[in-house]
């Protein structure tokens, strides 16, 4: 059973969501109809439909009447196109450090249905496992959709899982080392899943639909209970030999740091890590503080919040840069539940200028996410829209 899949993304994937899209809402639709609705050139067009075909997502029909986007007006009746049979769905898991998203989606990646549960995932693999199959069955119950009709689904876990094996090999989720998500997750729902670490589909969800469309190169960071990236090079996401790529929140910052959960020490997520930073600043405030109030109180402008923001963006910063200075990407995406804060980016920005080489910096965004806390949900059901396309 697949684990994971050598998703492509970039323009071509975000080109090919966008024909399925107008086919799932407005077809039956002629060639020229999908050039028109989607803006894409006709040979771009006609190589996206040789492949939907090819993989019998799409097929042709004759339209008979006389209404509708592709209607004939006099002689022969136009070839038109529609999704095959009764649509196929999507499904996307994301599984994070505090919760679980699961959704049901059309195959433009427009969710039908979705759940969310609050649940200490790190050290609940078999719990979260359970719910999270209950949830895809509650999911493709309120969308009137059978298990037959589901064509991919992806997971995103907060760990790196191995390529090689599929399964969980760190320490950084202490109840899930040894497991394969993807085989467990399959076993409870009789469907194959595609896993993969939460932050490569960050990555994978704002490269196709989010605020990284139209650029190969590009790191994603993930600021949230943890600190991770998922690098996209070429239009591929990599994730390495053993799939630690990208696994900045371990870079180690102090030799004599405080103990990470990793097993290092001076670790920048030990630093940096969203708890990290309100433990920092309990102190000095009467109020007990959480992620979600440390948030609001830096919106709000609060001067010692936004302090230690700008200072872990610029320890994160200081780490992009050298990741820059290897890579040489178009642009640094920011996410994850910190990541939103205005001085945490200006913080990460501002490192990334001073440290990274000047060809580098110059030639590269940093940029918030655009999908907020949605990106992984939508790499996930990127990834099972790969995997689709993969298999047939």
């Amino acid at each position: 059973m697949a684990e994971q899949t050598s998703t492509a993304a970039g323009p071509r994937a975000a080109n090919r969501t966008a024909v399925l899209d107008v086919l799932v809402r407005s077809g039956p639709l002629s060639r020229a109809d999908l050039i028109r609705l989607t803006g894409l050139s006709r040979s771009t067009v006609s190589a996206i439909v040789r492949e939907l075909m090819d993989e019998g997502l799409v097929q042709e029909c004759t339209d008979d009447s006389d209404t509708g986007a592709g209607a004939r007006r006099h002689g022969r009746p136009p070839t038109l196109l529609s999704i095959t049979g009764a649509p196929g769905v999507l499904v996307g898991a994301d599984v994070g450090h505090r919760h679980v998203r699961v959704a049901v989606a059309d195959l433009s990646a427009t969710p039908l249905s979705e759940r969310f549960l609050s649940i200490d995932v790190d050290h609940e693999a078999t719990e979260v496992l359970e719910r999270t199959a209950e949830m895809v069955r509650e999911c493709l119950a309120e969308a009137d959709v059978s298990p037959d009709r589901v064509l991919g689904v992806g997971l995103g876990v907060p760990g790196p899982i191995d390529p090689r094996t599929g399964a969980i090999a760190s320490p950084i989720l202490p109840g899930w080392v040894g497991l394969a998500p993807a085989a467990e997750l399959s076993r409870r729902i009789g469907l194959e899943v595609h896993a993969d670490n939460d932050a490569n589909l960050g990555a994978l969800g704002e490269l196709q639909y989010g605020a990284a469309r139209g650029t190969d190169d590009v790191i994603y960071v993930k600021v949230a209970g943890g600190i991770g990236a998922g690098l996209i090079l070429a239009g591929r996401l990599h994730r390495g030999v053993t799939g630690i790529a990208g696994e900045i929140g371990h870079v180690r910052l102090k030799d004599d740091g405080p103990v990470c959960r990793c097993g290092s020490r001076g670790c920048l997520e030990t630093l940096v890590a969203a708890q990290n930073l309100v433990g920092l600043l309990q102190p000095a405030y009467p109020e007990p503080l959480t992620v979600e109030r440390m948030l609001e109180l830096a919106h709000a402008g609060d001067a010692g919040v936004n302090r230690i923001l700008d200072d872990a963006g610029r320890a994160i910063g200081r780490v992009l840069a050298d990741l820059s200075n290897h890579l040489n990407p178009g642009a640094i995406v920011v996410g994850g539940d910190v990541g939103r804060a205005r001085s945490l980016l200006r913080g990460i920005s501002d490192s990334v200028q001073r440290y990274a080489q000047p060809d580098t910096a110059a030639a590269l965004q940093v940029t918030p996410g655009e999908l907020g806390d949605r990106a992984e949900l939508m790499g996930a059901l990127a990834l099972a829209q790969g995997a689709t396309a993969a298999a047939r």
